[in-house]
């Protein structure tokens, strides 16, 4: 196999010496060539990763972006953060529990609005404790100081990776819908408080040879 390399190679050589194209046609393709078969393993190791069995509960951390026609925001509303809390990892919010919805919402109009009302469809209603005013051109949030939106009634237990979809209605801006995600009470999102209503997450039992090595001690 040697010998095959070190010929391709020479006439590899050969041919940038004689074309004015750089880099020329060729090379182009054994570069393609050469990342695709650099990155193969890379992505044979991310497919193995996220499909790998595991025992571990599944815990999203990925708060979704208002995007709309592959453009950032509508009619002027942009919302940098959503998603509605839900359990800790490896609990639930049990059938027709409640979960507060979270939304960074920044209104770019020159004019100000106001979020009226929210519903999710068949899964449950939305509770906002008062219209939420947009001033122009200011972030808000309206999960502080305490959440202002509650999704209440939801018809099937969540544990988290779910997507519901809420259609936000603006005085100005009209209707904006968004599929917004459901995400478990970890990492970035531990410091939040629970659920009203949540489970408590299962406590970790000991296996049997960890039990009788912590007894050997």
């Amino acid at each position: 196999m040697g010998w095959i390399w070190w010929a391709l190679h020479i006439t590899h050589a050969r041919h940038l010496r004689k074309t004015k194209e750089y880099p020329p046609v060729t090379s182009r393709r054994w570069i393609a060539v050469a990342a695709a078969f650099l990155a193969a393993p890379a992505l044979a190791g991310c497919a193995a990763g996220f499909d790998a069995t595991t025992n571990q509960p599944y815990a999203p951390a990925e708060a979704q972006v208002l995007i709309d026609k592959d453009a950032y925001g509508k009619s002027g509303i942009h919302i940098p953060q959503a998603f509605i809390l839900g359990p800790d990892s490896g609990a639930q919010i049990p059938w027709r529990g409640s979960a507060p919805v979270y939304l960074n919402i920044l209104n770019t109009a020159g004019a100000p609005d106001t979020l009226q009302a929210v519903s999710a469809g068949n899964m449950g209603t939305v509770k906002v404790t008062a219209p939420i005013q947009l001033p122009s051109n200011t972030l808000v949030n309206t999960g502080k100081p305490t959440p202002q939106i509650m999704l209440e009634a939801i018809p099937k237990s969540l544990r988290g990776g779910e997507t519901i979809k809420l259609d936000l209605q603006f005085a100005n801006a009209g209707v904006v819908s968004m599929n917004v995600p459901v995400v478990t009470r970890s990492r970035e999102f531990k410091d939040y408080p629970p659920a009203p209503g949540a489970t408590a997450a299962p406590t970790p039992t000991p296996t049997p040879s960890a039990t009788a090595a912590e007894e050997g001690h």
